[in-house]
């Protein structure tokens, strides 16, 4: 059975109306952005762990069209959280979306909705995956990290992550920990290394790796890691086509020209 929760611009679709129990659950969201670093990574978590579906949640708010899925049928843009309780691990709530909200206004609303959803099961901790993007090709991604709090922050040594001192992230993910903040939840982003210029799933599987010794939890990355090796390949091409744009071969003793670092965070 559904249950729908509406409110003024946001509808929400349960599954049933029997809640999972969990418990202490954290929070991972995966939003579509630059790279679809962040989604990619919470799409092979949830297909990994055989997560079940919790909710559907749509926005008036979100871009005025359908998605055409592999069965050849339409649904409209939504975001989706799915739930999976750790045997020995923790319980985990994991958010992948179709779309960010267009305007600043709606983005704050859906960030509170998503919240009240994680504040039904307890969350303490709520993560949000995302791209840090350099404009620069990489061997490999790094992991750049910000909390909501110092002592999380602290511990980012110990798990190699780059602690960021300046800027800002823009869209649902800063959002998110931001209003977890105010809630009383810690709120920790995560960003993968990316060029921003193609879909870039080793981005995708830095941050994974990442996140689930920070919470514990072991994942097959065998599927992640082909998606990772297809994004080496169309890296390499667009570098050869770079390449013969200028002219064609590099003179011996020279590397090939790249884009210079936008610092740019999303």
């Amino acid at each position: 059975m559904v249950l729908a929760v509406s409110t003024n611009e946001i509808k929400l679709v349960y599954s049933a109306k029997v809640l999972p129990d969990l418990k202490s659950a954290y929070l991972i969201c995966g939003f579509p952005g630059s790279g679809y670093v962040g989604k990619l990574a919470v799409d092979h978590l949830i297909e990994e762990l055989h997560a079940e579906h919790l909710v559907d949640i749509y926005s008036n708010s979100f871009p005025p069209q359908v998605m055409i899925k592999a069965d050849g049928t339409a649904e409209l843009l939504k975001n989706s959280i799915f739930w999976w309780r750790g045997e020995s691990g923790p319980d985990l709530l994991m958010l992948t979306g179709d779309s960010q909200p267009a305007v600043p206004d709606a983005e704050y609303a859906l960030a509170e909705e998503i919240l009240n959803v994680a504040s039904r099961f307890d969350a303490k901790h709520v993560f949000t995956l995302a791209a840090y993007i350099t404009g620069v090709f990489v061997e490999k991604s790094k992991v750049f990290g910000t909390a909501t709090d110092a002592e999380t922050v602290k511990s980012f040594g110990s798990y190699d992550i780059s602690m960021m001192d300046s800027g800002s992230i823009t869209g649902m993910n800063g959002l998110v920990i931001g209003i977890a903040k105010m809630r009383g939840i810690k709120g920790t982003c995560l960003l993968g290394e990316t060029s921003g210029y193609v879909v870039d799933a080793k981005a995708s599987k830095a941050i994974l790796e990442t996140l689930v010794k920070i919470i514990g939890v072991k994942v097959d990355m065998t599927n992640l890691d082909k998606r990772a090796k297809d994004t080496e390949m169309l890296i390499q091409t667009i570098e050869q086509q770079m390449l013969a744009a200028r002219g064609g071969k590099i003179p011996e003793g020279q590397q090939p020209q790249k884009p210079r670092d936008m610092g740019y965070i999303s």
